[in-house]
């Protein structure tokens, strides 16, 4: 059962609740051995975090930083901070120098908590440029100092101003002072355009937050959860916070690029992931039928259609499936996907929610197959994450970003545009009044920047407004539903559709290169470089076949007519990718000019 009250007391409520259960899960940075904290060492911890930062000179709604990946020292901090009523900052842990001296000096930040080598070099390298920055506090103890910094201490060092909870009389004061309209963080937004803006969130959003999450999902005390996404983005942040909230075990995975060992390490029953995690799975499964004898080909693909009838249409419809079919259904479960989902490290499988970005239907339908409960919603970091998403008790229908959760007013506007009102929407962005006007409409409403419409109760996307391409036929283009189609697709480890004001519909694809190299060894293709790989005329005339046979429901305009190959991915540090991995399309436009204007010359030949 949830338990609710305010969040700078929720881990000590909870350990009274809990005492010696596991509440978290972890690994030191740079172990391979997992530990674990009880609720009633996390709370002693936090109160601990709470006396240091006192002890510190942190004062009442000041801006504190936190610039790493998921840690348990992460955790600790922000618990801290919540203690004594501060407001915590966090940073990507990819972010550039140039991004946390602007949040650091945004924020007017005097004491910022670094992760491990990197971010401490970057912190220190703009230490100088930061007039409010006093002090550098470093999680992982093997970092290496650079000669003649006095700012920077270790965290544990950090920790003994608070040994013995020597301001412990003020924490019980603070508790009692906080409030629901304290800011809580700000979390500076990446943006795909523009300069980073920080969206002030309060601890009446997140309690508004839970209270709406809770009624529309089931999660509980049993539960083991891992937290893979970044703990900075809203989406892992709330669902984090909303898991402590119902009592489950939190797995703090540090370490994204070794998430498919931590889950089969740690068999959660529940993740929040951005739709690339599942794309990958489905290109995975889908490379091992392709690799199977045509018998056991013939047997998967049968289960996976057996699969969608079971889970698709019937139960994802409120119908009871009928039963011949249910029989049928539980044979390949106990079999084929029961094997499926013990590959991942997902036995015990509960629910699994999923946005950040379009998740394509074959997705979607491929994890409701298997036994998987995705739970596909929409929300922003100004909503508080969970806009809409499918309740666990109701029907969904695949394609839609589920329901609206309790709270929460969605209206559509004249130009389709998706507005929200609601105790979990922001008051606004930090500093940016100007924007703030802007933001909200007259009577409210703050404008989203998506499209979309409302159907029997459940909320479809059509697509980001900003991000519709109108090509110089007059014709509207959604690139992220066309670029969902193709990234199912083995071969394709990131696209980026073109279409804005040109004649047709291209793309940029960078190719799986594991994959491409082994196809091309197979079919005596020689190659030196990835360039070679790119250039072939074979390579390209097999991936043509695949796009579109991807294509096919695609309407004509929206097709992609040309694409090159590109030998090198789309990074963060080129700008070409939001510390979200999101798409810089107009930063593409511009690296890639030469490329594009190539794919429409030659057609004008």
């Amino acid at each position: 059962m949830q338990t609710r009250c305010h969040l700078s007391i929720l881990v000590h409520e909870q350990a009274k609740k809990y005492g010696d259960k596991r509440a978290l899960i972890y690994r030191e940075f740079g172990s391979r051995k997992w530990t674990s904290v009880s609720w009633k060492q996390f709370s002693e911890k936090v109160t601990q975090v709470s006396n240091a930062l006192l002890n510190l000179g942190v004062k009442v709604q000041e801006n504190i930083g936190v610039f790493s990946q998921n840690s348990v020292q992460y955790i600790y901090t922000d618990f801290g901070a919540f203690g004594i009523r501060a407001v915590t900052v966090p940073f990507y842990a990819t972010s550039s120098e140039q991004q946390i001296q602007y949040m650091i000096e945004d924020a007017q930040i005097r004491y910022l908590f670094v992760g491990e080598q990197e971010q401490y070099d970057k912190a220190f390298r703009v230490f100088s440029h930061c007039p409010s920055l006093e002090r550098i506090i470093v999680f992982d103890n093997r970092v290496k100092f650079a000669p003649g910094d006095h700012s920077a201490m270790y965290y544990d060092d950090f920790l003994k101003l608070g040994q013995g909870n020597p301001r412990q009389s003020e924490v019980e004061k603070l508790y009692a002072q906080a409030n629901e309209d304290d800011l809580c963080n700000i979390l500076y937004t990446s943006g795909t355009t523009g300069d980073s803006k920080g969206v002030m969130l309060s601890y009446r959003q997140f309690h508004a937050a839970f209270k709406a999450n809770d009624e529309a999902l089931t999660i509980t005390e049993n539960d083991r959860i891992i937290s893979f996404l970044p703990i900075t983005h809203i989406f892992e942040r709330g669902w984090m916070l909303l898991c402590m909230t119902e009592g489950a075990e939190v797995v703090v995975n540090t370490y994204p690029k070794e998430i498919q060992e931590s889950l089969r390490e740690v068999h959660p029953t529940c993740m929040s992931s951005v739709p690339r995690f599942w794309e990958k799975v489905l290109v995975g499964v889908k490379d091992q039928i392709d690799r199977a004898n045509p018998m056991r080909q013939k047997l998967f693909k049968s289960a996976l259609e057996i699969g969608r009838k079971h889970n698709i249409e019937y139960l994802s419809r409120g119908k009871r499936p009928p039963m011949w079919l249910h029989m049928k259904y539980k044979l390949m479960d106990r079999t084929l996907f029961s094997i499926v989902r013990h590959k991942l490290g997902l036995e015990h499988p509960n629910i699994f929610p999923t946005a950040g970005a379009a998740v394509s239907p074959e997705v979607e339908e491929f994890t409701h197959s298997i036994g998987i409960r995705m739970i596909v919603g929409y929300g922003l970091t100004e909503s508080l994450a969970t806009v809409s998403c499918d309740r666990t008790n109701m029907p969904y229908t695949i394609g839609s970003v589920g329901r609206i959760v309790n709270g929460v007013d969605v209206k559509i506007s004249e130009e389709g545009e998706i507005l929200l009102k609601g105790p979990t929407i922001t008051r606004g962005y930090y500093k940016r009044d100007a924007l703030n006007q802007q933001a909200f409409t007259a009577d409210g409403y703050f404008r989203t920047g998506d499209s979309g419409y409302i159907k029997n109760g459940e909320l479809f996307l059509t697509d980001r407004i900003k991000d519709l391409f109108k090509t110089s036929n007059g014709k509207y283009i959604a690139p992220q539903m066309i670029e969902s189609k193709l990234l199912v697709d083995k071969f394709v480890e990131q696209i980026a559709v073109i279409a804005d004001q040109r004649k047709f519909v291209s793309a940029l694809i960078i190719p799986d290169f594991r994959l491409l190299e082994e196809y091309a060894r197979k079919h005596g293709i020689s190659f030196d470089t990835h360039e070679d790989l790119c250039n072939n005329e074979q390579i390209h005339k097999m991936m043509f076949d695949r796009i579109e046979t991807l294509q096919q429901q695609l309407a004509s305009y929206e097709k992609i007519k040309r694409f090159t190959l590109l030998p090198h991915p789309f990074t963060m540090e080129s700008g070409e990718l939001t510390n979200t991995l999101k798409i810089r399309r107009k930063v593409l436009s511009k690296n890639y000019a030469d490329v594009i204007d190539k794919m429409y010359e030659e057609t004008e030949h």
